[in-house]
Parts: structure tokens; sequence; C-alpha cells
């Protein structure tokens, strides 16, 4: 089976807690348990704060770190509120689907795993999750969206073994 997460160290701590098999995993969940083909791509850029606040400012005027932002490659968003989003596409048929990319900033989301009393390869991993759900059409914006996507969330952490993080 391909990679389906391709990933970019640019902050060295990354290398300490295991990133690419807690990316893979979860983004093998992720689609099986949408009932997704496995044959996808996602990029992820593992930074630091330094380098995601300016991605934050650039992408959503926000001048801050944070923790997970992403980059869908293609609007998949649902029609109404609380609704499914759109099935992602292969621009060639045969090859995997591009969903977009993801960047993670390394010194926020070791202060949240630590402020929450969990390990941050747990956090991580539903960073991992909460983002590639966004690049697949589902957002937080509204209630109803909201309530759709922390289910479908802890669901698949708890199919991960990993506790609900709300």
């Amino acid at each position: 089976m391909n990679e389906i997460v391709e990933i970019v160290v640019e902050a060295e701590p990354w290398d300490t807690i295991g990133l690419p098999e807690l990316a893979e995993a979860a983004a093998i969940r992720v689609l099986r348990h949408l009932r997704l083909p496995e044959a996808a791509e996602i990029a992820l850029l593992a930074t630091d704060d330094a380098r995601i606040a300016v991605l934050n400012a650039d992408f959503r005027a926000k001048e801050t770190a944070t923790n997970v932002l992403s980059w869908p490659a293609e609007d998949l968003s649902a029609e109404r509120p609380g609704g499914q989003p759109a099935l992602p596409e292969a621009d060639f048929p045969g090859e995997p689907t591009f969903l977009g990319d993801i960047a993670l900033a390394w010194e926020t989301c070791r202060a949240e795993a630590a402020a929450a009393g969990k390990p941050v390869e747990a956090h991580v991993t539903h960073l991992i999750v909460h983002g590639i759900l966004h690049l697949l059409g589902y957002d937080h914006i509204c209630d109803e969206d909201a309530a759709l996507m922390e289910g479908i969330e802890v669901a698949i952490l708890g199919e991960l073994g990993l506790p609900n993080p709300y």
C-alpha cells in the first residue's frame, strides 16, 4: 500500500514522536470510517509556531500561532448546515485523490497537550484527524456542522483507542 501522508518536517522536535506512523494511522482510520478509498494523498507540514503564525496571517488574517491549519484541494462543503460534504474525486482515473495540505505547529500542540494532561501523540493524532476532516469538507462554523464533525472525530479517535477530546 502506498503512503497516504507525505510529511515535510521543518521543526526537529517532530522527529521525536513518530509522526509518520501517527499521521498514516489517522489518515487510514478517517478514510475507512467514512468508507472512502484509501487511494488518497495528503501533504503534512510539521513546523513551529513562528512559521504557522505567518501562514495563519497570510491565509486567515490572524497574526498568531495556531495548532493546525488545512487547505483542501477542493471545496467539498455540504450544501446545508449539518449536511454531509461531497465526495472527493481523483483528478485522473486510477490515480490517488489529492485531498490537500495540513500544517501543525510543534510548540502549540505540545503546550495544548500538556495543559490537557494528555500525551502529545494523542493530541497530535486528534489534530491530524481534525485537519483531514476539514480537507474532506467538514467544518465547525455553525452548531450543526460542529456537532457532526465532533461526533465523527470522537468515533474515529475511539477506533484508534483514544479518549473523547471534548
